[in-house]
């Protein structure tokens, strides 16, 4: 019996540990829930702003002028006058070329030339004859002036085909002498004394030099088409190369191109970089800042109150105490704002920090609005 008595009094312990946990926990749980619908929801009152971001784009630094430099005529290159590197103004000689071919050609075309003047003068001495004997009457028959005539004008025909032609052979004579069609640096020289090039053919694979204008850049840059309207003719943009890291450079913008690339769905831009002290490089790749300032004011709402749902974009608007979803649409973003478009009034409150949890019409108590 006293066993017995001993067992139910073991058993009747934890049974009453038992409720007295469940009671515990219970009166916890009650505690917590009320201390969720206490909470204050965060909200905001709806204000208009500007904001000011900008958009980083690659650019590339190409030459103002660049231009391959080929022989016009088959020859060889008899010396060099610059190398890689050598500064040159607009019409200074680069190279002189060689053609003996092209002084016997000269040499023939100039004795054609008083061939064709003996020619004429003669053909011209015998019509003058034949003109002044015509005077009188029944001298010379009118047949033979018009013959006299006619072989005169041939004969000078000729002669100045053969001026044209002496003259073609000397602007020839003249292309055996580079010269620079403007002011730059050669960037590249392909050929040594000696060397056979010309139009065609072996030695005409590559130019003779490459010339660069590098006191004065374009950069060049693509511009996506959501972004064009930031940018125009009067509009200046900072960038900066990994050659000179911390320093800032400023270009304007001098052209545009007007149309979108096909391919890319993007607008070519080119600004011009006044570069004197050839710090930069043409073929350098630049990070551009283009500043993408509002030009009207707008709705501006922390981030977490837009909600992308997978139906719509909505922001939470807090009506009579009741949750009313609005419908937006997204613009930029910056610094953790963003811009929103819709049915939306000035001063109207909504949730600072909404989500699809927030339903249509439910009730929002303890809304706490801040700026």
């Amino acid at each position: 019996m006293n066993s017995l008595k001993a067992l139910a009094i073991t058993i009747s312990l934890p049974a009453t540990l038992l409720f007295s946990s469940c009671s515990h926990t219970e009166g916890k749980s009650e505690n917590k829930e009320n201390a969720q619908e206490e909470a204050p929801v965060a909200a905001i009152s709806l204000q208009k702003g500007k904001l000011a971001s900008s958009l980083q784009l690659p650019g590339e630094l190409i030459a103002y002028q660049q231009v391959d430099i080929y022989a016009k005529v088959s020859s060889f290159v008899k010396k060099l006058h610059v190398d890689v590197g050598t500064e040159v103004s607009q019409g200074q000689l680069l190279a002189t070329m060689e053609a003996p071919e092209i002084s016997s050609q000269l040499a023939g075309a100039e004795s054609r030339i008083k061939s064709q003047e003996a020619v004429y003068l003669a053909s011209k001495a015998n019509y003058d004859r034949l003109y002044n004997t015509s005077l009188t009457p029944g001298t010379v028959s009118k047949n033979d002036l018009d013959i006299a005539q006619a072989r005169m004008k041939s004969d000078l025909a000729q002669w100045d085909a053969g001026k044209a032609a002496y003259r073609e052979i000397s602007d020839n004579r003249n292309y055996l002498e580079i010269r620079a069609p403007f002011s730059g640096v050669i960037s590249a020289r392909n050929v040594s004394a000696g060397a056979y090039v010309g139009p065609t053919g072996k030695g005409s694979e590559l130019p003779l030099f490459t010339l660069q204008e590098q006191k004065k850049l374009r950069l060049v840059i693509s511009v996506p088409e959501s972004y064009t309207a930031y940018l125009n003719s009067s509009s200046e943009v900072k960038f900066n190369v990994k050659a000179f890291t911390g320093q800032q450079f400023t270009a304007k913008v001098n052209r545009l191109s007007g149309a979108l690339d096909a391919r890319l769905r993007s607008q070519r831009i080119e600004m011009d970089v006044i570069n004197n002290d050839k710090k930069l490089l043409p073929g350098m790749i630049a990070e551009v800042n283009i500043p993408m300032d509002a030009a009207d004011s707008t709705f501006l709402v922390p981030k977490a109150a837009v909600v992308n749902s997978t139906v719509n974009v909505f922001v939470v608007r807090v009506t009579n105490g009741k949750a009313e979803r609005v419908q937006v649409q997204t613009g930029r973003e910056a610094e953790g704002k963003v811009e929103i478009y819709g049915n939306l009034n000035e001063g109207d409150t909504i949730l600072a920090a909404a989500n699809e949890e927030v339903r249509d019409g439910a009730e929002l108590k303890h809304v706490k609005t801040g700026k």
